[in-house]
């Protein structure tokens, strides 16, 4: 699905010039659950933003299923984030004054999908995560946790290709996080693939494949879950 070759982005920073990525290359492929990993200022958050179209690349290609997005206008750029992408942020991101519902059905507005359509989809979604019974009620009724299922509602409302989550349980506590990951493995299970950006390695452990980076470089990339403490010692010795 994911093709990065030679991907670098550069950051100029008053005289100097600072390499977020220093010429990542990286194949993800379809239906893989994905944890990138690192510490901060690792460029672990400057990959998302590209493989999400939210940012370019300095030099290198980007290869969506064989497009190379780095070429793309800010026009094919948007549609390209709208229709291919989902998006799950750690501070939920959520409007206020909107229903869970209707926080739902927000990305479907953009997409023109009728009204009736939203509504019967934002619904579906909601019960899939577990918040059928809550589609009325706003954010600030609801516990993080439950904040959170909406956001990944939300991210899935467009069936998108791949979705990205940054840092998905760092504002929730350790149960429900846990109740998240399971979510994430819930809709892997059912093919989705998922790329999650996050320093925390209980989080990385429960995903099929870790890249760890380090200084805008990939030091390790590996496969199968493992127990967290397990990939603690392997994460230390970088």
């Amino acid at each position: 699905m994911i093709e990065l070759r030679g991907l670098k982005k550069i950051y100029i920073m008053g005289d100097e010039m600072v390499a977020a990525l220093a010429g990542i290359d990286l194949k993800i492929e379809r239906g893989e659950f994905t944890a990138i990993i690192g510490p901060s200022g690792s460029g672990k958050s400057s990959l998302m933003n590209i493989v999400g179209g939210l940012d370019r690349p300095t030099e290198g290609q980007y290869l969506f299923e064989g497009d190379d997005i780095a070429t793309f206008d800010d026009a094919e750029l948007a549609h390209f984030r709208n229709k291919r992408i989902g998006f799950i942020f750690q501070s939920f991101q959520l409007l206020p004054r909107l229903t869970a519902a209707q926080n739902v059905e927000l990305p479907m507005v953009y997409a023109d999908v009728p009204p009736a359509e939203r509504k019967e989809r934002a619904l579906e979604l909601l019960t899939r995560v577990g918040l059928g019974e809550r589609a009325g009620h706003r954010p600030a009724q609801m516990s993080g946790g439950q904040q959170q299922r909406v956001a990944i509602a939300r991210a899935l409302a467009g069936r998108p290709d791949l979705l990205l989550a940054d840092e998905p349980t760092g504002a929730l506590d350790s149960k429900t996080g846990k109740e998240v990951l399971q979510l994430f493995q819930d809709l892997n299970d059912d093919g989705l693939t998922l790329v999650i950006v996050t320093h925390d390695l209980g989080v990385a452990a429960k995903a099929k494949r870790r890249v760890t980076f380090r200084d805008g470089f990939i030091i390790s990339d590996e496969s199968g879950v493992v127990e967290a403490h397990m990939l603690g010692a392997n994460y230390e010795t970088h």
